[in-house]
């Protein structure tokens, strides 16, 4: 899910239109961002870019393959997964990559103009065969009514769901013991009557993907889940599904232990918290157990803060040697994108490295970046592949402005 800049909350929203779901976590972005007990972040601003043994580029190929003009125009909220569920650097020709996304702009643009009959769906899809990114070969795929009218790829239909609720997706992986499902989770979002903030995350849905469906995803499933928390005994609200990480032998990990391990963030410091559960048993949430700092324990109440200031939607990947590395935007929707390589899937953690800068902020004065995350499998060895989003406090002015803009950007990071 994204939220918008802090220095939102020190101006006037005024009549201004943001893309859907924007206002969905405004309020935890309103927090103190220089609480004595969130984390130090450690970089070395001064060391030149050639010196450097941990840098980042961009990678300007992967964001001009989502650059097209008719059908899907852009989108945010990117994530990844190999169709033969190895997450592993190095690893994409040998399959097809499934992106989905969130806020989807789908239309025409001629000229670099918008064209007037552009609409906004709340997620869609796309494949890409091999590694190589291709605006010629990546397809893309969103839903339609019964009428043949656009809408979202996936709508709420769970026990929980209302009528009005939308989708916003999370994380998603490639389940090998559960016959190859792909699950997704999915933040079921309610829109308000006017006010401010006229939305607001009510639940986390997990979207079940049967074994090779392709849109429209006629056969998949979808349950309600414990994994949203309103309040967690005062620690503010509880999201999970914002990273995933398998551990198995199927998705090619170096130490497998055929756990699963899901991440959410907890209340207005952004704490990154982690739950695991054995791929064979996913869909039980009663074998779900959550790190407390020492243990796995049952109560989702006492996990224990791996770290802090983390982003909404972020990724959590192995390192070759074994240890995982958490990449994310730090406060959400800063310029900065952060790494921190961890011991084990639950830490410790080191402290933050600042790794890039996004230039994109410039380029207008509403502009703003947000929840930075990798796609392993999609990276070259030694490197790891890293996307961003791009949005506007101005919306609707700035899509017609500068049509492109609300697309993923994308840089590699190259580490020893």
């Amino acid at each position: 899910m994204k939220t918008p800049s802090t220095n939102l909350c020190k101006r006037s929203i005024g009549p201004r239109i943001f893309s859907l779901g924007f206002l969905s976590l405004l309020a935890l972005s309103c927090a103190k961002q220089n609480d004595t007990e969130q984390q130090t972040v450690a970089a070395d601003e001064t060391a030149a870019g050639a010196n450097r043994l941990v840098s980042a580029v961009s990678v300007p190929q992967w964001e001009q393959m989502l650059q097209q003009n008719s059908g899907w125009l852009g989108a945010d909220g990117i994530y990844s997964v190999a169709l033969n569920g190895v997450e592993k650097a190095g690893q994409a020709d040998s399959t097809d990559t499934f992106f989905w996304f969130s806020d989807t702009i789908i239309g025409a643009i001629k000229e670099d103009s918008l064209q007037a009959d552009w609409e906004m769906v709340h997620n869609s899809v796309g494949y890409l065969p091999g590694g190589t990114p291709d605006p010629g070969r990546i397809k893309f795929h969103w839903g339609k009514t019964a009428q043949g009218k656009t809408a979202s790829m996936f709508e709420p239909h769970t026990p929980n769901a209302q009528p009005g609720d939308y989708y916003w997706l999370g994380d998603g992986f490639f389940n090998h013991r559960k016959d190859s499902t792909i699950y997704i989770f999915a933040y079921r979002i309610k829109q308000l009557p006017g006010g401010v903030y006229p939305f607001e995350d009510v639940g986390v849905s997990l979207i079940a993907l049967p074994k090779g469906s392709r849109p429209p995803f006629e056969s998949h499933r979808q349950m309600d889940t414990p994994l949203f928390i309103k309040d967690s005994q005062g620690k503010g609200k509880v999201v999970f599904g914002v990273a995933i990480l398998a551990n198995t032998v199927g998705a090619r990990a170096p130490k497998p232990d055929g756990f699963i391990y899901v991440y959410g963030v907890r209340g207005e410091k952004k704490e990154l918290l982690v739950a695991r559960v054995k791929d064979e048993a996913f869909e039980d949430f009663s074998q779900w157990r959550y790190w407390d700092g020492t243990s796995w324990g049952k109560d989702v109440h006492r996990a224990a803060a791996l770290t802090n200031r983390v982003s909404n939607e972020m990724s959590v990947s192995f390192m070759e040697d074994g240890r995982v590395l958490a990449t994310y935007q730090l406060d959400t929707n800063s310029p900065t994108v952060a790494i921190q390589a961890g011991q084990t899937p639950a830490g410790p953690f080191q402290p933050a490295k600042k790794i890039y800068e996004t230039p994109e902020i410039y380029e207008d004065l509403d502009f703003y970046t947000y929840n930075a995350k990798a796609h392993p499998h999609l990276s070259k060895p030694g490197e790891l592949l890293i996307s961003y989003n791009v949005n506007s406090f101005d919306f609707i002015a700035d899509i017609h402005q500068h049509p492109h803009h609300l697309r993923p950007r994308f840089i590699s990071l190259k580490y020893k």
